[in-house]
């Protein structure tokens, strides 16, 4: 879908890298390494990104790091549109909704670093119901086209694990009250 409306494909990589999950930040040649483009393509697509207020620049040691910026009036927009790209909108519709006592649930993995990916890598924590979970997964998976795997942990045990923002995106947090 995505590729039909915006033709460069390293322009896409970089929209995944960058609005999937906006805590991350990243920097020329690791970049080259990670998508996979040449350096000249990708060098002018941060260019234009930049000039255009959607990624903001900062300096890190001798590297020039990049980052989405939160405050352009097309992040939100853009960034709803990247999550439909990837489907993350239809996993929460179809699994988090209905799944009982269900407090978090991260994306991890390639997808929250940014990177597209055919497996969609889940942390889910709270009291759930496994089969039932596995019954939508697997009705996720066909409206995807993507294999989804997942680890749960009780609230106790999540307690003792550190969720880094730039490799742990929080997609759902149950509201209080």
């Amino acid at each position: 879908m995505l590729e039909t409306l915006i033709t460069s494909k390293t322009r896409v990589k970089l929209l995944l890298k960058f609005f999937l999950n906006p805590d991350t930040s990243a920097y020329l040649r690791g970049l080259e390494t990670e998508i996979g483009d040449s350096s000249n393509a990708i060098r002018l697509e941060l260019n234009r990104f930049e000039k255009a207020g959607m990624l903001t620049s900062f300096e890190e040691g001798n590297k020039k790091m990049f980052k989405a910026n939160a405050t352009h009036p097309l992040f939100k927009e853009v960034t709803a549109l990247v999550k439909k790209y990837v489907g993350i909108d239809v996993l929460i519709l179809n699994i988090v909704n209905r799944l009982g006592d269900l407090q978090k649930v991260y994306l991890t993995g390639d997808l929250a670093k940014g990177i597209d990916a055919q497996i969609v890598d889940l942390v889910l924590i709270g009291s759930i119901d496994k089969n039932f979970l596995v019954h939508l997964i697997e009705k996720a998976e066909m409206l995807l086209n993507k294999k989804i795997r997942f680890v749960i942990y009780s609230p106790t045990e999540a307690h003792s694990y550190s969720f880094v923002r730039e490799e742990n995106l929080l997609l759902w947090e149950k509201e209080n009250g």
